[in-house]
């Protein structure tokens, strides 16, 4: 069997990870201890994010024609992607908290819904919060006058019925 047919399932995969993907983010994992690792991929699992080590070449030649071929020249030294379907800013944001506690782990670039994001960029991404928690938030907002005004109504009610008395 010849080697490009080994390797062509490989980069079918990442075709298929990039192709479902709203967002990629690359990153360099050297110096991450095995527990870190093991953390981190926990993390990003989660919270929905497929996390893989692949060839630097298995990544150019599937990336090629598509909006992450942007991360090619970043695709140098021992890379690790992360790829998101549901959850654009996923990868980013839960990289960039582990990236705190984990000094070793560095952003090299993201495209994210097309566009590329250096480390700077990255960070900035990842300060927006989740779809659920901006939902969450506008709900606590929205919920907050309605109850107010039920309470208003409410007092007035009963003063009502005690002027009634």
């Amino acid at each position: 069997m010849a080697k490009v047919e080994l390797k062509q399932p490989i980069v079918d995969e990442i075709k298929a990870l990039a192709n479902d993907s709203k967002s990629a983010v690359l990153v360099d994992y050297r110096g991450l201890t095995v527990e870190q690792d093991t953390i981190l991929r926990k993390q990003l699992r989660e919270a929905g994010v497929v996390y893989k080590v692949y060839k630097n070449t298995f990544m150019k030649r599937a990336f090629e024609g598509t909006d992450y071929a942007q991360l090619d020249e970043f695709l140098e030294g021992p890379s690790a992607i992360a790829f998101s379907a549901e959850d654009a800013t996923a990868p980013a944001r839960v990289l960039a908290k582990a990236a705190k506690e984990m000094d070793a782990l560095e952003f090299k670039g993201a495209v994210i819904e097309g566009t590329f994001y250096d480390e700077k960029g990255i960070k900035a991404i990842a300060a927006i919060p989740s779809r659920e928690e901006l939902i969450s938030k506008l709900l606590g907002s929205l919920q907050s006058p309605i109850t107010n005004f039920a309470r208003v109504i409410n007092q007035i009610a009963e003063k009502g019925e005690a002027a009634a008395e």
